[in-house]
């Protein structure tokens, strides 16, 4: 696994051992980049359930100024945490934390912080967790204006086209994959559409 494009174009990056996560392989990254990007002009970024950071990681190659890393898994934190001493990432740019997706997004609204880019991806059999956490985002204010969350789900998984005000405007697959792209929609856009 690399980072595949940007800054640090190239660089190889740890995985986490066993079979608890699993990594957005090369291709479905570049593809996913090429959708919503490919580049990027600051911003900050969220990575829950981060596993190896790959995604967070090539974002921040790509142009955003800040990403921060959330993953349960003892294994998955060590590994970021690694990745982004790997890459000579200062803590102003990469912030990775060892926390429940519920409670960080708890912990993230106490801190005001807010996202233009996040990445969702929790184990497949969890399906309940992509509506939780994205009304969860939403009602804690979390998301910048016309901010993108990026579902990865099983290809057989049908996620909603909407969740509030995000607003599903793209769907793909690959093999196994799903990726659903969300933005959020302004209040009153759907009005003057």
């Amino acid at each position: 696994m690399r980072v595949i494009s940007g800054e640090f174009r190239g660089r190889r990056l740890a995985a986490v051992p066993g079979q608890n996560t699993r990594p957005t392989t090369d291709k479905v990254k570049e593809s996913m980049f090429n959708i919503i990007g490919p580049y990027f002009e600051g911003g900050t970024a969220l990575d829950l359930f981060a596993g190896t950071g790959g995604l967070g990681l090539e974002a921040l190659s790509r142009g955003i100024e800040k990403a921060v890393f959330v993953d349960a898994d003892i294994k998955a934190f060590s590994v970021v945490r690694e990745n982004v001493r790997t890459l000579g990432l200062s803590q102003a740019r990469a912030e990775v934390y060892k926390n429940d997706a519920r409670r960080a997004l708890d912990a993230l609204a106490a801190r005001g912080m807010k996202f233009d880019l996040v990445f969702l991806d929790p184990p497949y059999k969890l399906t309940g967790l992509y509506e939780e956490l994205i009304l969860k985002m939403q009602e804690h204010n979390l998301l910048e204006p016309r901010a993108y969350v990026i579902a990865e789900h099983a290809a057989d998984v049908q996620l909603p086209d909407s969740y509030g005000n995000l607003v599903r405007w793209r769907h793909v697959t690959y093999g196994e994959i799903g990726i659903s792209f969300y933005e959020l929609e302004a209040e009153g856009d759907a009005e003057l559409g």
